[in-house]
């Protein structure tokens, strides 16, 4: 084997860095993106099998968006494994304020499935509540994933002038009173 079918062999089968932003996104649309990355569904060498899956990088979980009442009515449980007393069910509301990133990961734990693969595959997610990542995993990163929803601008964040130059509909007269 030449150096450079070598090197193109190691260029398939390494492992990529991806991140991707969590913030305003749905956990659980977006967990079946990151198992994708996961798995390695997007590389064109998969297979069920294989273990050729990517790190992936998760940041801003404690900036996610659940749709409608989801957060005072979905519901996630837990045993601790004792007989009596055992079972738990938590809010998702009550679950993000004790840990920010436990809905983003037991929604990836979820969409990554039943494998046989699922507690390595679940090493490479890396979860990260606000922005803040370290310098030594931020190196390796080298790809981006990229969101499932436009992130929505925040209304105090238009200037001034944004706000005036903004096309109108209709022009009020100066003498309008509104009732």
């Amino acid at each position: 084997m030449s150096s450079m079918q070598r090197a193109k062999q190691w260029a398939t089968f390494a492992r990529i860095w991806h991140i991707y932003d969590a913030k305003w996104q749905n956990p659980f649309d977006s967990s079946k993106t990151i198992a994708k990355y996961l798995k390695g569904q997007h590389k064109p060498i998969y297979h069920p099998l294989s273990d050729c899956g990517d790190h992936v990088v998760v940041i801003n979980c404690r900036d996610i968006a659940l749709p409608g009442p989801e957060w005072y009515q979905r519901v996630f449980f837990h045993h601790t494994g004792y007989p009596k007393g055992g079972a738990t069910w938590t809010l998702a509301w009550e679950l993000h304020e004790k840990n920010p990133t436990k809905i983003m990961e037991r929604a990836v734990h979820r969409a990554v499935g039943g494998t046989l693969l699922r507690k390595g595959l679940m090493a490479r997610l890396h979860l990260f509540p606000d922005e803040h990542v370290s310098e030594d995993l931020l190196r390796h990163v080298t790809s981006q994933i990229p969101q499932l929803r436009v992130q929505p601008r925040r209304l105090d964040s238009y200037s001034e002038e944004e706000v005036r130059d903004f096309p109108k509909v209709f022009d009020y007269p100066a003498d309008h009173v509104i009732r």
